[in-house]
């Protein structure tokens, strides 16, 4: 059985930072990209960022430059390290996997979702 389980949100002043986590199980890590998305309140879903199963990455304009995303494979983990945080960037933020190895942020074919993980930002 496929498990994403998300954590590390929590409240952060405006420039503080975050590293959020997700733990996957039930499926080989490596053979497959995986995305970060977040949902503003209000708003409709927004991904982030994409690490193909290879390592490469993509990040949507308004978190790159701030935001990194990584993944251990020893820990079947990925990782998104937030930094300068504004405001805008309050979310609940979800962790999603690919049917295969490489994808693009505006391919929305995602097959399975972590619960999500509150960021709030306080200015």
């Amino acid at each position: 059985e496929v498990q994403l389980q998300a954590s590390g949100g929590g409240l952060v002043q405006s420039g503080g930072s975050l590293r959020l986590s997700c733990v996957a199980s039930g499926f080989t890590f490596s053979n497959y990209a995986m995305s970060w998305i977040r949902q503003a309140p209000g708003k409709g879903l927004e991904c982030i960022s994409v690490m193909s199963g290879g390592g490469s990455t993509t990040y949507a304009d308004s978190v790159k430059g701030r935001f990194t995303i990584s993944r251990d494979y020893a820990k079947n983990t990925l990782y998104l390290q937030m930094n300068s945080l504004k405001p805008e960037d309050t979310a609940v933020y979800y962790c999603a996997k690919y049917p295969r190895s490489w994808a693009r942020c505006d391919e929305v074919d995602r097959d399975y979702w972590g619960q999500g993980t509150l960021v709030t930002v306080s200015s």
